[in-house]
């Protein structure tokens, strides 16, 4: 690894230890020529997985939108970045763990709703409105329905 200030090639590790999540690992590094001490991080390269949007349009998966789209959803709901971007996290995994070259934007919006489902009910419809398109307050009571039975349901267990 080379030095960031003097381009010399040798460098020990002087502390390591677990960043993202256990997703990475955080190195304390030290030049052996001058002592400039720096910081690297490794992780697992994973290949790029790619959206199938509606438009049969193709584009790399981006954590970052899955973060935006729960962010809107959960807005003044009290939720805090971390637990978004905890459920980030699990649907990026989800996705590799699917071993697949491509994925659909509504096999990504199935995993959101169902993250959603578990943390927020309300949470849950606006994200649901919008990834179904509902068109018409019908199809928002109906949605609105299928919550209260597994709600009841739950309660009854």
């Amino acid at each position: 690894m080379k030095c960031p200030k003097c381009q010399h090639d040798g460098s020990r590790v002087i502390d390591s230890r677990p960043a993202d999540h256990g997703q990475a690992i955080r190195r304390r590094r030290e030049c052996e020529h001058c002592r400039f001490r720096f910081t690297t991080f490794e992780r697992i390269e994973t290949s790029t997985i790619f959206v199938v949007k509606k438009s049969k349009e193709r584009e790399a998966f981006n954590k970052e939108k899955v973060i935006a789209g729960i962010v809107r959803s959960v807005a003044k709901r009290g939720i805090s970045t971390e637990t978004v971007e905890r459920i980030a996290d699990k649907i990026e995994a989800a996705v590799q763990k699917m071993d697949k070259r491509e994925i659909t934007t509504k096999q990504i919006g199935q995993l959101v709703l169902e993250e959603l489902r578990l943390l927020d009910e309300i949470a849950y419809l606006r994200f649901a409105s919008v990834y179904n398109e509902f068109n018409t307050i019908d199809e928002f009571i109906e949605e609105l329905n299928k919550i209260n039975k597994q709600s009841d349901a739950k309660e009854d267990d």
